[in-house]
């Protein structure tokens, strides 16, 4: 099979797989406790979600009643049913309008939370890569070295420490929380007040200033993976044959590590390149919940917890086609830097 055969096969794979996915997920949500009707229940008898036992609540109103209120809703209709007006007449689920927000549609409430996201989640993305990968190769031809130690001790640090309780500390220390510290940084947020206002330079700033330490806790997250990954990687390569093939013929040991061991040794790294599609909405919930960051993490969160279906089927829909696409990206990338990789049997 050439390339070119396999990722047409792929691509058309990902048709089945995205169907497998939300046929599976829509069913699920159909059937757990605490859905729209059952909320809607609720709140017509001004009761707090939890507060009635189901047996009174089923008491509370008529049939006829429970029967409307699923008709509003949907639930009236066959599974099928619903899944294909879900698929086809309402656009994955984009054009419902959600259960939380009654004036808005998933598509709206996703549209406002993207730009933050694509900002913080591509920021970390770019950041991890551009000091892990370099860093990670100075670990490496110094492997045993005081370098090497002493850097693995503060990778073993960052990494044992929970980005959430990190960005906690962070906030105590630089946001002016805790009264005698550093009051630099804002304590929440996107941007300032007043944002529209600004000249693009002073946007950019603020942005800036906003950002600095969720992705900063972003980054530390991924830290030592990628740094032991691309140390170990080039550390194999290095005592691979064809390395010391290299400097048999008298080639230098510069030549065979940056022009032959480096670049095997980003194959594994390849892996996560396929994530870049992704990153604008796998971000950090809990990063985003302890600076109050309005992103797609933080959305999703919210519409799980508060049952809005619509809204979380619009953001599952998106993400597993963006996860698919980004497997097929990682294979092309495998291609890139190794041509001799195939897909024949």
């Amino acid at each position: 099979m050439d390339r070119a055969s396999y990722f047409l096969r792929r691509l058309l794979l990902v048709i089945p797989t995205f169907l497998g996915i939300t046929l599976v997920v829509f069913g699920l949500i159909q059937f757990v406790p605490g859905g729209p009707v059952e909320t809607a229940i609720l709140s017509m008898r001004g009761l707090a979600l939890g507060e009635a036992s189901p047996g009174a609540t089923q008491d509370a109103i008529s049939p006829e009643q429970r029967k409307a209120i699923e008709a509003y809703f949907g639930f009236d209709k066959p599974f099928s049913t619903r899944y294909w007006q879900w698929l086809v007449g309402q656009k994955l689920g984009m054009t419902m309008e959600s259960y939380r927000f009654p004036n808005k549609n998933s598509w709206e409430l996703i549209r406002e939370r993207f730009p933050v996201s694509l900002i913080f989640g591509i920021t970390g993305f770019v950041l991890s890569y551009l000091v892990c990968i370099p860093l990670g190769i100075a670990k490496a031809l110094r492997h045993g070295r005081s370098f090497d130690l002493a850097s693995s001790v503060i990778v073993f640090i960052g990494y044992a420490i929970p980005p959430f309780a990190f960005g906690m500390v962070l906030k105590m220390l630089f946001c002016g929380t805790t009264e005698g510290l550093w009051d630099i940084f804002p304590v929440s947020g996107f941007t300032s007040p007043g944002f529209d206002q600004m000249s693009l330079a002073q946007q950019a700033y603020d942005i800036f200033h906003h950002m600095f330490l969720p992705v900063l806790c972003y980054v530390i997250g991924n830290f030592a993976v990628l740094t032991l990954l691309m140390k170990n990687s080039l550390l194999e390569q290095i005592s691979r044959d064809y390395v010391r093939t290299v400097l048999a013929k008298g080639g230098s040991t510069r030549r065979a590590i940056w022009g032959h061991a480096l670049r095997n040794s980003l194959i594994p790294i390849a892996t996560g390149f396929g994530s870049i599609l992704m990153v604008m909405f796998a971000g950090s919930v809990l990063i985003e919940q302890v600076f109050e960051i309005p992103g797609m993490g933080r959305l999703s969160l919210e519409a799980i917890v508060g049952r809005d279906y619509p809204v979380f089927m619009g953001i599952l829909s998106i993400t597993s086609l963006l996860g698919l696409l980004g497997n097929i990206l990682s294979d092309f990338c495998y291609v890139i830097i190794d041509p001799r990789i195939h897909f024949g049997k």
